[in-house]
């Protein structure tokens, strides 16, 4: 197989698959879903993701016409705001997830319904049996592993983070409580995050330990008991169903980067690093991968290099992120960078926390 292989869909894959389109090359993408759905994702884009979604076709205003201006900490009842150094936007998966591939398409081979099910000496075994052979494989399965190229077990941690997704319904009591901000409320154990999408709704989404989860009993019993301790969160909590639909994802590994990879395989956005989600940047990076690594493959340059690189684009976001993690989980800490942090440090970390911008291609 000739042309360059992405596996799945998504914003990485489908960042990756435009540029080498761009570039004069048919890659092929698998998608393992025949319908486009919306993906367990904060749908957060940062100002340097709307400038990266720009150069690959898809205009701001398509995502969403209005714009998040605003970070809100919230402690307990203790809150602090600041601007963010730009605008950005929230958009929920199905609709950045649909644009994409819709340009992709254009001049890619989409091809949805596709499980892949493993990597082996000979390729990529499909559910089907058949294996296909690519000279160039571009790894873009999010946070699902792949058999044969899973991260290591060690990348989650002896006590690993669960991602956590509901969605509270549009209405005049979210736009007034949440206008325009992303807000994150901090707990012990774990936080949560909270912006408006295109329609008007929110998703709230949650990065706790699993230890603190199953001390709670389970996903609605937790947001309960966070809500107790935070009347500001349970005021939101009032746009939620009585039984709500909770969307969840295991042992995520917060913190592991791609240092190293193998000949004509490119790992993309999740399978590249996994920034804690309270950054906001995940979106941030799977398109930055996706576009830098089709921009090194059409230059010529091995993957081991350009994963390496990336790698190392990554560290600082990555990393100053976990650490302000692990301080956001511990109520004192939390309360005291609430209380007492400066609006320009919120500033200075909301910039820091930024993946570089690809180079031209």
């Amino acid at each position: 197989m000739n042309a360059p292989l992405i596996v799945g869909g998504g914003p990485a894959g489908a960042a990756a698959a435009i540029a080498l389109a761009e570039a004069g090359m048919r890659p092929v993408v698998l998608e393992r879903s025949r319908d486009t759905g919306d993906a367990l994702c904060g749908g957060f884009l940062s100002w340097r993701s709307i400038e990266t979604l720009e150069r690959l076709g898809v205009t701001a205003d398509r995502l969403n016409p209005a714009r998040v201006r605003r970070l809100r900490l919230f402690a307990g009842t203790r809150m602090r705001e600041a601007p963010l150094p730009r605008p950005a936007l929230a958009v929920s998966r199905r609709r950045l997830d649909s644009l994409l591939l819709a340009r992709a398409a254009t001049r890619a081979g989409v091809e949805r319904g596709v499980a892949v099910r493993a990597w082996t000496v000979d390729g990529v075994r499909l559910a089907d049996g058949a294996i296909l052979s690519p000279s160039t494989l571009f790894l873009a399965t999010g946070k699902h592993e792949l058999r044969g190229l899973a991260r290591p077990e060690s990348a989650r941690g002896r006590d690993p983070a669960v991602g956590l997704r509901v969605r509270l319904a549009a209405g005049p009591m979210l736009d007034r409580l949440v206008g325009d901000s992303i807000e994150l409320h901090l707990f012990d154990g774990g936080y949560a995050g909270l912006v408006r999408q295109e329609d008007g709704s929110a998703n709230l989404c949650l990065a706790v330990r699993r230890s603190r989860l199953t001390d709670a009993g389970g996903p609605l019993a937790l947001l309960q008991r966070w809500s107790r301790d935070s009347g500001p969160l349970a005021e939101r909590l009032a746009a939620m169903a009585a039984t709500p639909a909770i969307d969840a994802v295991a042992n995520v590994p917060y913190g592991w980067r791609a240092t190293r990879t193998g000949p004509g395989l490119f790992r993309l956005g999740d399978q590249a690093g996994v920034i804690p989600s309270l950054a906001g940047e995940g979106m941030g990076i799977a398109l930055a991968s996706g576009l830098s690594a089709a921009v090194a493959h059409c230059r010529g340059q091995s993957s081991q290099d350009w994963q390496a690189g990336f790698a190392r684009r990554s560290r600082r976001p990555i990393g100053l992120a976990g650490a302000i993690w692990h301080l956001a989980e511990r109520p004192a800490l939390a309360a005291l960078l609430v209380r007492a942090g400066p609006v320009s440090l919120i500033e200075a970390v909301a910039r820091a926390t930024r993946i570089a911008p690809p180079r031209q291609a």
